[in-house]
């Protein structure tokens, strides 16, 4: 069994710290399905109303451990005891050292808010899910440029975020990275039965450690025009 390389560190984010920008807008209005297509003023105002209901209502956490990286094979990687198959992962962890597995969340606080209008108003709520997600990602790239600095310190560079789910990566790892981070005890991270997340709008994720840049953004592979770069991971 691989030995952690560090202690598991957690962030918290008090509600209320979160700001709407023209990414995050963007991010949302793409997760509605409005694509290059221009949204109206009407949408474009609900769309801020739930931005700042979530600053007000969001308790963002991460956890995050450290560990030694084993690649046994193409398309085989072992972090501490789980063993990976997958050639896409592989691709994203190839040069690697170590690797960071995490888990993050809105809190239960936005499930509460979004099963609230689902019963009262559906137009809202649907606006509201997808508002959470791009509230969500712009968080994870926050702390990722946090942990980004913090890794610098020993000189590793990140490679994009890559979750479960993504190309051959199976989403059920996901309970094999609760258990590394213990999200459940650390910020109420926990998974069903048919492998979703709960809270819902929490995602788990694995960042690669390397010696040698890689030249990737901090918000990842949808914000970077370099389609053919060998650490894109596969959407």
């Amino acid at each position: 069994m691989q030995e952690m390389s560090g202690n598991i560190r957690i962030y918290q984010k008090a509600a209320g710290e979160g700001r709407m920008d023209e990414r995050m807008t963007r991010e949302a209005l793409r997760y509605l399905g409005f694509g290059r297509q221009r949204a109206d003023e009407s949408t474009l105002g609900i769309v801020r109303e739930c931005f700042e209901e979530l600053s007000r209502t969001a308790k963002e956490r991460i956890v995050y451990r450290v560990f030694g990286l084993d690649v046994k094979e193409e398309g085989l990687i072992k972090i501490w005891n789980i063993e990976i198959e997958s050639k896409s992962l592989f691709k994203n962890l190839k040069g690697c050292e170590k690797v960071i597995l995490l888990g993050a969340t809105l809190g239960v606080e936005v499930d509460m808010l979004m099963k609230r209008y689902s019963c009262m108003d559906m137009a809202r709520a649907v606006v509201l899910q997808a508002c959470a997600a791009a509230f969500l990602e712009r968080y994870l790239d926050g702390c990722q440029r946090e942990i980004s600095g913090e890794m610098a310190k020993e000189g590793y560079y990140l490679r994009p975020r890559f979750s479960p789910g993504y190309g051959d990566f199976s989403i059920l790892h996901q309970r094999e990275i609760l258990a590394a981070t213990d999200a459940a005890k650390r910020i109420g991270l926990t998974m069903t039965e048919s492998s979703m997340l709960t809270p819902t709008k929490s995602v788990t994720a694995l960042i690669g450690l390397s010696r040698e840049q890689a030249d990737c953004p901090a918000e990842g592979c949808e914000g970077c025009e370099k389609t053919d770069c060998a650490y894109r991971r596969d959407s």
